[in-house]
């Protein structure tokens, strides 16, 4: 159930509008990574969700994201108003002007439709909360974006409020990741293969234009895992599960073996 307050979430006020700053507001109401996007994954993964802590915490930051969802609508509602009944203003986005009449639209900043291809949702929680964690990762960083390409202190004012919010999301939905007490690598069900689970292949090889190199980190260390250094290039397949491959047959009838861990230098 559903009650509309008529009074935002957060005031805004917009002293100079901006025609073209308005359309790009129009990416965080209907866009990818906007807030009708952000509302209805989490109200959504809330529905399908079986626990009840959790379905709390999704419906509580789905229903907060429509709020916010009108708080960005009115800012850029305020800044496209202008293109209502000026031809210059109109020329930003004649779309918006002619067809909206300088009102917002569920569509990007390119006039692109608002698609539920734009969500994120699996029925798995832990999968869900990760690409939560990845959304408003996302949205805060497009926030920042849209306050470096405005000088009016109100608008600013809103978009760090909303800016700020992802953050506070982002925290929630960390935590709540964290209280299944899930080990990150156990996602579903079906266990991975063993051996190919532990081997890194190194495919991006040689000396670049720009004098890039293979380098080492932890996610390619000797210690963890095992390097396979150009399976292409070196003409073999990695199909074994073992580091112990058995021989495996080419296209061309020839043989290969796969190779041996090998140690990487610092």
């Amino acid at each position: 159930m559903y009650h509309h307050i008529k009074k935002l979430m957060f005031t805004v006020r917009v002293d100079q509008p901006d025609p073209r700053f308005g359309n790009m507001l129009l990416e965080q109401f209907g866009g990818a990574n906007g807030e009708l996007a952000a509302a209805m994954q989490y109200s959504i993964q809330g529905i399908n969700c079986d626990d009840p802590n959790c379905k709390d915490l999704l419906m509580d930051i789905g229903t907060e994201e429509l709020s916010h969802l009108e708080v960005i609508g009115s800012l850029a509602r305020l800044h496209l108003k202008p293109m209502k009944n000026d031809i210059d203003a109109a020329t930003y986005d004649p779309l918006i002007a002619i067809a909206g009449g300088g009102g917002v639209a569920l569509c990007n900043s390119m006039g692109n439709s608002w698609t539920s291809d734009y969500l994120k949702i699996t029925g798995e929680l832990d999968v869900d909360l990760r690409s939560n964690i990845a959304a408003e990762a996302r949205a805060k960083i497009v926030y920042e974006r849209l306050i470096d390409f405005t000088d009016d202190a109100g608008t600013k004012e809103a978009l760090q409020f909303l800016m700020t919010r992802e953050i506070t999301h982002l925290r929630a939905f960390m935590i709540a990741l964290d209280s299944l007490q899930k080990p990150p690598l156990v996602i579903g069900q079906i266990p991975p293969t063993p051996g190919i689970v532990d081997q890194y292949y190194n495919t991006s090889t040689g000396e670049g234009d720009n004098g890039e190199i293979d380098v080492s980190g932890p996610w390619n260390d000797p210690a963890e895992v095992e390097i396979v250094d150009s399976p292409a290039l070196a003409g073999y397949q990695v199909l074994s599960a073992t580091p112990e491959a058995s021989r495996t047959t080419l296209d061309d009838g020839a043989t290969s073996k796969s190779p041996a861990k090998r140690t990487r230098k610092n």
